[in-house]
């Protein structure tokens, strides 16, 4: 559905993607993970033909590149940067992206109708979304980008900053999406969403596709070996051992002398996977 070959892009001397190949999988979700300055939003702005690489190319499957105003509007888009008019209603927000997208008439009403539905906001589709909670703008930000019905979905955080209760809604909102049969890209900062939502997730940092594959085969590469944690009676700590067989593990330290209060398994995740790749030192930019 979208092929990413040998992308390239600096700003000045810095270098924000760095020869980045992908394919997207058509119906797939596919996740985007990186550390902040990863080049993340960067690729998704040239997918989306909204930046022009310095070589490399982007293309849709059956359509061409997106730098084509009629490929583009094949695609949809939820910005990690809010893209909305405060001084509007839902109602209005979306009545003008839809018109932007060449939707009229009777079927502008029925999408509009639609999406707000979709997202739980038809009960506030007339009230101004400057007085919108953070969740609900997130909600629209994502009506926004399904108004005029596209097969492909680029969301870049999209649960960024919402309370619990709207980030539950927006990833029921994306597997609904993903069981129509939507391909969508997903860029989160969040793993445990791209373990629930991903059906393949690739790594990035510094520009440059550091893994690919499904979250058991990344854990299964990257993750490393499970650990077996102890705490004894009358330790102030816990011990930690590394370990391929934590039951046998598990079965030797319950047959030793000292009495165990506390035997726990800690196995190797999508996280871990992450800050093995990208390192654990703090990103601000």
């Amino acid at each position: 559905m979208l092929t990413l070959t040998q992308l390239r892009k600096s700003y000045g001397s810095t270098v924000a993607v760095d020869g980045l190949s992908l394919e997207v999988k058509k119906g797939e979700v596919f996740g985007l993970l990186g550390p902040n300055g990863a080049g993340k939003s960067t690729t998704i702005g040239m997918a989306i033909g909204l930046i022009a690489p310095d070589s490399g190319s982007v293309a849709l499957e059956g359509l061409g590149a997106p730098t084509d105003a009629g490929v583009r509007a094949s695609v949809g888009v939820a910005p990690q940067q809010l893209a909305l008019y405060d001084d509007l209603s839902a109602t209005e927000n979306l009545a003008f992206f839809g018109a932007m997208y060449g939707l009229s008439g009777g079927r502008l009403r029925e999408r509009v109708a639609k999406v707000l539905d979709g997202v739980g906001l038809t009960p506030r589709k007339n009230d101004r979304v400057g007085g919108y909670s953070g969740g609900m703008k997130r909600r629209l930000n994502l009506a926004v980008a399904m108004i005029h019905d596209p097969m492909l979905l680029l969301l870049d955080e999209p649960t960024a900053g919402v309370d619990p209760q709207s980030r539950n809604n927006i990833l029921d909102m994306v597997r609904a999406l993903a069981a129509e049969g939507r391909t969508i890209v997903y860029t989160t900062h969040y793993m445990e969403e791209a373990s629930r939502l991903c059906d393949r997730v690739g790594i990035v940092d510094k520009g440059k596709l550091l893994a690919l594959g499904t979250v058991n085969e990344l854990i299964a590469t990257h993750g490393g070996k499970s650990h077996v944690v102890t705490r004894r009676a009358g330790d102030d700590g816990e011990q930690r051992v590394e370990t391929d067989d934590p039951v046998r593990e598990i079965a030797r330290v319950l047959a030793g002398k000292d009495a165990v209060q506390e035997v726990r398994v800690e196995r190797p995740d999508l996280e871990g996977v992450f800050l093995s790749l990208t390192g654990r030192s703090l990103r601000d930019s």
